[in-house]
């Protein structure tokens, strides 16, 4: 177990450099996308806004934002971020509340996911995950003695994870509530529980979230729609068939930037959720392979930071960050590929959204500098 490994050879913090790599997978990832969010979003926002750049100007304030948020992340000791591991859990505990409070919730697409405070909304969940992870990092790496055998840490931890979890299921949103579960557990593991504790987490938890997967109709329609979109073209199969329509147009090297028809109003979410598919039909088999190496560079300099880092809490947020990122990749790719259920999940550095790339930009920020304190 990596845990056990970390373990056995404690080593002193020593000056280390910035992850190139990680930093230059990153900013490409923002550079393409913030090209492909002009490009899949101009005729829509010539629609509604009669500004054909609307959606794209408001990506590149926050990219600016992020931009900040992601140099002050990087300066910022890694080691600080343990300080605030308790107020992170609180102030996430209190973002989910307000959701529920007429005023502050706004409701979208049937759930209540956004907040809106003063003149700011932004999606609580992503706030939520990065809290959760400081505060895992934080409590188990003081704690990670008393995991093997199942001590209290083994269950406040996953007390904090399932209130999170559970309030964000009520929102509804039962996809992001698995998410915030299955980092949990990962990271209880990477912290030293043992494979078979693992075991028994998963066969509690698989039928647990297969029981709730069916207690509400749309989510079983989901499930239909992944296993035969066809059977509803025109409804609840529109949105992926007109995915897969566009992963078909692109071919081996697309039909050129710009040159996409699947924007032109047929595939909903062309510019958040399914802008890869925009991606594969602009630019074609080359450009999804592309996109997906920068993924794979940036989540193995991630974990490979997290391996390297000197202590146990850089060990883990390290980790944690990284796992955030990946899950994010990974259930959208799948998703817009047809591979699983839809979840309707921002793509990372890619998609347009605000929340989303604060969030992600900041993670960035934070393995930057825990990278520059690991071991040569």
């Amino acid at each position: 177990m990596l845990s056990k490994i970390f373990k056995k050879t404690p080593l002193r913090p020593a000056a280390g450099s910035t992850d190139i790599l990680l930093l230059g997978a990153a900013l490409a990832l923002i550079a393409f996308g913030t090209v492909m969010i002009y490009s899949s979003s101009s005729l829509l926002a010539l629609d509604k806004f009669k500004d054909g750049e609307f959606y794209v100007k408001k990506q590149l304030l926050f990219l600016i934002i992020g931009m900040v948020v992601m140099t002050l992340a990087s300066k910022i000791n890694y080691s600080v971020w343990s300080t605030l591991a308790y107020p992170a859990l609180v102030t996430s505990f209190i973002l989910l509340a307000l959701l529920f409070i007429p005023g502050f919730g706004v409701r979208a697409g049937g759930a209540t996911r956004w907040l809106k405070l003063g003149g700011l909304t932004f999606q609580v969940v992503e706030v939520v995950k990065i809290g959760l992870v400081i505060f895992l990092a934080h409590y188990l790496s003081l704690h990670w003695k008393k995991l093997e055998n199942l001590g209290a840490p083994f269950y406040v931890s996953l007390t904090a994870a399932g209130l999170l979890a559970a309030m964000i299921y009520l929102q509804p949103d039962y996809g992001s509530a698995i998410l915030i579960a299955a980092i949990a557990i990962i990271m209880l593991f990477l912290a030293g529980i043992r494979i078979k504790h693992l075991l028994i987490l998963g066969i509690i938890f698989v039928p647990v979230m297969g029981g709730l997967l069916f207690l509400k109709g749309y989510r079983v329609e989901r499930l239909t729609t992944f296993l035969d979109p066809w059977k509803d073209p025109l409804k609840s199969g529109f949105q992926i068939i007109q995915s897969f329509i566009s992963f078909g147009s692109g071919g081996a090297t697309g039909v050129g930037l710009g040159g996409g028809i699947q924007k032109l109003f047929y595939l909903p979410e062309a510019h958040t959720d399914f802008i890869l598919a925009i991606i594969a039909e602009e630019s074609g088999l080359i450009g999804v392979i592309m996109v997906i190496a920068l993924y794979a560079i940036l989540i193995y300099r991630g974990f490979a930071i997290a391996y390297r880092v000197a202590d146990f809490f850089g060990y883990l947020l390290a980790a944690g960050l990284t796992l955030v990122i990946a899950f994010g990749v990974v259930i959208n790719i799948l998703g817009v590929m047809g591979l699983i259920p839809l979840k309707g999940m921002a793509l990372p550095f890619l998609s347009y959204g605000g929340t989303s790339l604060l969030a992600s930009m900041a993670a960035v920020g934070i393995l930057l500098n825990i990278s520059s304190h690991c071991r040569r």
